[in-house]
């Protein structure tokens, strides 16, 4: 009986030491893995570059014609004649619609035969006066007689000028939309007429600017019907005052437009050039991580232990083409991270890979 309770008691013993054994191993197992240190975060780099930027100033602006009108009558008459047709381009001095001028050509027959009488009043009194056949007030009578007449047929004349509407300047008609025997009235418009080259830019920009801006200056706009391309000009008038509602500066860029791609009324958006910076510090624009209480970076350090990040505040300027200005906080040359970012911390173990990027975050990062 004794030795039965004995061989249970050691079973039990080699059994409950196996558990309690087994539970011990996997435990200090579970405590190195849990002290061992993590492993390295892949990150993607990028390197401080010093790059030479042309900077500019932007604004929004929109295109006007140098010359631009509605071409209108400024005497009544009906539509005879109908020259101008739509989108037609014109020269000055194009005729472009003729007013109906036959009572007006009735009357000018009149005023010639008055004036030719006129003409031989005065001439005869010219000669009696001469033989002192007539008074001196007759003879100034006939010669206001003439002058008189004189002037009624150039008026008459200068009416009818009036009536044959020509195109002031040259330039693209816009579309026609009156019709033969219609009846206008002084004013009534004919149709727009608009110089296509050159034309003007007139854009805004704030009144701190203004020492950056001078009459001459290179200007580039683009027009989002002409998406990639960018047309060149210059600033070619400066408001002498500045707004007083919204404190800003107008300005006017004219542009050569032979090939009449800029249109007046387009929205452009408008960079005035400034000088040429040869010293700008950049990085990939994923490199700074934005917080509302300022911006910062990863740079990249080398230690006995390998690599490791340590954030750093920094100032950022202008951003082009993907790409942000460093303006304090970094040195030319220094490494940072590019991509895989977002879960580092301060002193963390860093493993470069720059094969791949995927959307700003590098494969495993």
């Amino acid at each position: 009986m004794i030795k039965r309770l004995i061989l249970v008691v050691l079973l039990l013993l080699v059994i409950f030491g196996g558990i309690f054994g087994w539970k011990y191993y996997t435990g200090m197992q579970m405590a190195a893995k849990m002290s061992a240190p993590p492993p390295p975060a892949v990150i993607a780099s990028a390197v401080v570059e010093v790059q030479s930027w042309q900077p500019y100033l932007h604004a929004v602006g929109s295109l006007t014609a140098v010359q631009g009108i509605f071409v209108t009558t400024e005497v009544a008459g009906k539509v005879e004649q109908i020259l101008a047709k739509s989108g037609q381009t014109v020269k000055a001095g194009d005729l472009l619609l003729r007013l109906d001028d036959s009572v007006d050509q009735a009357d000018l027959k009149g005023l010639i035969a008055q004036r030719k009488l006129s003409q031989l009043q005065f001439e005869r009194s010219s000669k009696l006066l001469k033989d002192r056949s007539v008074s001196r007030s007759d003879y100034d009578q006939t010669r206001a007689g003439l002058d008189s007449a004189q002037a009624a047929l150039a008026a008459q004349q200068a009416g009818i000028a009036k009536k044959a509407i020509s195109a002031p300047f040259s330039g693209q008609l816009g579309i026609v939309d009156i019709n033969l025997g219609q009846y206008l009235s002084p004013g009534d418009a004919i149709v727009s007429l608009q110089s296509l080259d050159p034309v003007y830019a007139d854009y805004n920009l704030p009144e701190r600017h203004l020492r950056e801006v001078q009459v001459g200056q290179a200007v580039e706009i683009s027009v989002q019907a002409w998406p990639g391309r960018r047309f060149k000009g210059a600033i070619s008038a400066i408001n002498p005052g500045i707004d007083r509602n919204t404190r800003t500066l107008r300005l006017r860029a004219t542009l050569d437009n032979p090939e009449h791609l800029l249109r007046p009324g387009m929205f452009a958006e408008v960079n005035t050039v400034l000088p040429k910076r040869d010293d700008i510090l950049t990085l990939p624009r994923t490199a700074v991580s934005y917080n509302p209480y300022g911006e910062s970076v990863f740079v990249i350090q080398k230690t006995d232990q390998g690599l490791v990040v340590q954030n750093r505040p920094v100032s950022t300027g202008a951003i082009r083409n993907g790409r942000v200005e460093i303006t304090k906080g970094l040195k030319a040359g220094e490494e940072v991270v590019a991509a895989g970012q977002n879960k580092l911390r301060n002193g963390q173990p860093v493993k470069v890979d720059n094969s791949v990027v995927l959307d700003g975050k590098v494969d495993g990062g």
